[in-house]
Parts: C-alpha cells; structure tokens; sequence
C-alpha cells in the first residue's frame, strides 16, 4: 500500500502561546480559523477517544466529525477528520504549539491524506487559510476582510442534507 501524503503548514504569530491554544480549543464560541464553526465534544470532553463536530453556530449543520486523538496543553492536539458531505475515509490534523521569541509557532500538520481524494483537494487548499486566519484572528482580533466575507457567503448557501447535525451526533 502507497504511503498517504502529509501536508504541513506552519506560521508565527505575534501571540502567546496561551491565547492560540484557547483559539483552537474553544468550545463557548464559534473558531474563526475553522471556518466560524463551533467545535461540539461528545462527553468525555477535551481528552483522548472523545468524538468531536464541528458545526454551524447555529448547531443545525455539522461539516466535519472526527475524534481526539491527543491532547497536550498548551503544545499539542490531534484528532481525525472527515468532512460529512464526502464519502472520503478520514485523515488526522496535528496542531503544534511552540513558544519562540516573536510570540507561537504554529504548525498545522494534515496526515494520511486519503489520495485523490475531495478531502485531499480541500485539505490541500484549506490548510493555508486556516493558518493565515488564526494569525489574523489573535494577532488584530478577527479575520481578514476576504474571510470574512465567505463567511457571509457561507450563511446563503444551502448546506447539503447530509450534513444535518443529527446525522452527526457526538455523544455515545
């Protein structure tokens, strides 16, 4: 069997390392880097085994489920990954934390990439957005105007069925 391919995407942020953590970790409001979602835990919470979704703020819609692979405040956190509108086998998304002097790095490290793929096109493309925005997000307190906007365009759009939220249920 072919080796999956990885993706890595790595940044600094003019941030500490605390307030990117509490960034991606954020269950009280929806993450601005995860495309506005709100992440919603199964009840184990945030540690190890515990099924996670990202949904809607508005909770009627999931767009990706997955589940807590690590969880090493404030360094590391991993977890599988499968978008719930493609029938593509999950991949697993690594967050790295690294205090250097000109605030966190951030590595965004995308593995067993499921090869051609819908996922891997996203995940490809999606990667760099994701990273760019956390920066923008902790380093002036929201995303950039670009961002922003598809976010807007994300409220019009219909969403498929599949992803109704109780098609993707976290507890149990």
């Amino acid at each position: 069997m072919p080796e999956q391919p990885t993706s890595v995407f790595k940044i600094v942020i003019n941030g500490s390392i605390r307030d990117v953590w509490r960034e991606i970790t954020r269950t009280d409001a929806p993450i601005a880097c995860f495309f506005n979602n709100r992440m919603h835990l199964g009840p184990g919470g945030l540690a190890p085994g515990t099924k996670l979704a990202m949904r809607t703020p508005d909770s009627k819609y999931t767009g990706v489920v997955g589940e807590i692979l690590e969880f090493d405040p404030p360094r590391r956190f991993s977890h599988t990954f499968r978008f719930t509108n493609l029938n593509d086998p999950p991949c697993a998304v690594v967050y790295d934390l690294r205090e250097v002097p000109e605030g966190t790095e951030f590595t965004l490290t995308i593995r067993d990439i499921p090869v051609g793929t819908k996922t891997a096109k996203q995940m490809t493309s999606g990667g760099r957005m994701i990273v760019n925005t956390l920066k923008s997000v902790i380093e002036t307190g929201r995303p950039a105007f670009g961002i922003r906007m598809l976010y807007v365009l994300f409220k019009i759009l219909p969403a498929p069925k599949a992803c109704r939220s109780e098609n993707w249920p976290v507890a149990g």
